[in-house]
């Protein structure tokens, strides 16, 4: 059976490296994994004062497509040294009201992306220090910090080397069994 993962990218630009780092190792991912990309723009504002009985529509129905999922995939660039604000965002939506967070036991893998040569490494870290909070085991290795992400791809949009195509592999093959080990029934 399949363990359904979520992915939640970090960059709302529809050809943005982020996204297409994202979708490559979907692509690469073995059959164990069924992928559902969770939009995150669309999503207002966390404000507690509209967390009632009947929070906004797109939080409810983010909340509800996030719940049911076996792990997660997080794909960011790295914005001032962390995540963007968006992607915080959503998972403070997906954390809250208090005890009712969707993400609590949920496999993590963690990918940050950028065209400068630090792999996105402030990103990385910040997103894992969020994930400890909320109760997500992370995948530790292998660490997925991508540099140049400009040259990853070919004109087509397909990766370009091997060796990165194998990185990815690894990667997703490696997060596949962790998803495995770490799953919590709901």
């Amino acid at each position: 059976m399949a363990r359904n993962i979520a992915v939640l990218v970090g960059s709302l630009r529809q050809a943005s490296w982020t996204r297409k780092v994202a979708n490559a190792m979907i692509e690469l991912a073995p059959p164990a994994l069924a992928f559902q990309v969770l939009e995150i723009g669309q999503l207002p504002l966390y404000n507690q004062d509209l967390d009632t009985a009947t929070p906004p529509g797109e939080w409810q129905a983010f909340r509800d497509r996030a719940r049911p999922m076996d792990g997660v995939l997080f794909a960011t660039p790295e914005y001032n040294r962390s995540v963007p604000g968006v992607l915080k965002n959503a998972i403070d939506i997906g954390s809250r009201p208090p005890g009712k967070s969707v993400w609590a036991g949920k496999p993590a893998g963690v990918v940050s992306v950028t065209p400068g040569a630090l792999g996105a490494f402030g990103a990385n870290h910040h997103l894992r220090q969020m994930l400890v909070f909320l109760d997500m085991p992370a995948l530790q290795q292998p660490e997925m910090y991508i540099p140049a992400a400009n040259k990853l791809f070919d004109a087509s949009g397909a990766l370009a080397s091997d060796a990165t195509k194998q990185l990815f592999t690894r990667f997703i093959t490696t997060f596949a069994a962790w998803v495995e080990r770490n799953h919590r029934p709901s």
